[in-house]
């Protein structure tokens, strides 16, 4: 990513995260839980806000696990890379708890 996208993606964060305060933190703890990439120091609880910011943007309620999972893997495509994060199956049992959390919170 460039500094101007990434710069782009921190404001849409910014505003997300007012937004969808409730889903996206727990989106973000989601993931740490997870940690898909190897990123959980225990003390970096924020490692992944860039991620779920993203993730948070793109998903929809009437979305299946399959749709979901799609997203959060490309999501990590792009942030890190194709090899880094790894097979779009190793992202469903992460899709499926972040779609339940986005549904909880009614987000539309």
């Amino acid at each position: 990513m460039t500094p101007e996208e990434i710069k782009l993606h921190a404001e849409r964060r910014e505003r997300l995260s007012s937004s969808y305060k409730r889903a996206f933190e727990e989106i973000s703890a989601i993931l740490f839980r997870h940690d898909p990439i190897s990123i959980n120091f225990d003390d970096n609880t924020d490692e992944y806000d860039a991620e779920a910011g993203t993730i948070i943007s793109r998903i929809r309620s009437d979305m299946s696990v399959d749709d979901a999972t799609t997203v959060v893997h490309e999501e990590f495509v792009r942030w890190f890379s194709r090899v880094d994060a790894g097979p779009k199956s190793k992202y469903a049992e992460v899709a499926a708890e972040i779609l339940d959390a986005f549904r909880r919170a009614d987000l539309r």
